[in-house]
């Protein structure tokens, strides 16, 4: 099975079933070597296969929200250990320092918050929960937000995903150009904070354009 396969949704949903759509998000949420998995667009079309019937909508809907929700718990353990030593680690084929200090200065910016809104920017969405261990977020305020984002985002994109698939027939025909919009979307917030850091880095640097 090589890269492209792995980014795939439908392919991993009819390779591996429910279980297969748990245990990506489950890594994807905090494991770090889970970063590239696509997370957005695979519940997205579970919900669509849902809907064709395809997969159990009653028993999609728990088992990704405690996956989002325990793979966060063990990306704060993991980060709370790991402390310090993590942004020694060099960069590796499933480990890239960069994405780390991004959920970093993520994770400054916002605060707690971060650990809901990050569940919905790739690659930051599985780096905040280790960042947040390792600037030792208290616990109860990490698990209060992480349930919260857990549901937000597990439960809310993969109903989308069921709902839109009630209202248009055959919707999954559609699914690769939906896929794209979806990914676009999902990396529109890197794209304008990366622009926003190349202007700020020009004003410091006296560049006027």
């Amino acid at each position: 099975m090589g890269l492209a396969n792995l980014l795939d949704p439908e392919y991993l949903i009819a390779t591996f079933g429910l279980i297969g759509i748990v245990a990506i998000v489950f890594a994807e949420s905090g494991l770090f070597f889970g970063f590239f998995l696509p997370g957005d667009s695979l519940l997205f079309t579970a919900g669509v296969l849902a809907a064709a019937d395809k997969l159990n909508f009653a028993l999609l809907l728990p088992l990704v929200f405690v996956a989002a929700v325990a793979g966060d718990q063990v990306g704060y353990l993991f980060g709370s250990r790991a402390g310090a030593a993590l942004y020694r680690r060099p960069d590796s084929r499933f480990f890239r320092k960069e994405h780390l200090e991004k959920a970093h200065a993520f994770y400054v910016r916002r605060g707690p918050s971060t650990i809901v809104l990050a569940r919905f920017i790739p690659f930051i969405r599985t780096f905040a929960p280790i960042v947040a261990g390792a600037a030792r977020m208290p616990y109860r305020t990490f698990v209060a937000f992480n349930v919260i984002g857990g549901f937000l985002w597990a439960v809310g994109v993969t109903s989308a995903g069921f709902a839109l698939g009630n209202a248009i027939p055959d919707i999954d025909k559609y699914l690769l150009p939906i896929i794209g919009v979806i990914v676009f979307v999902s990396i529109l917030p890197m794209i304008v904070e990366a622009r926003r850091h190349r202007k700020a880095k020009r004003a410091e640097a006296g560049d006027p354009r």
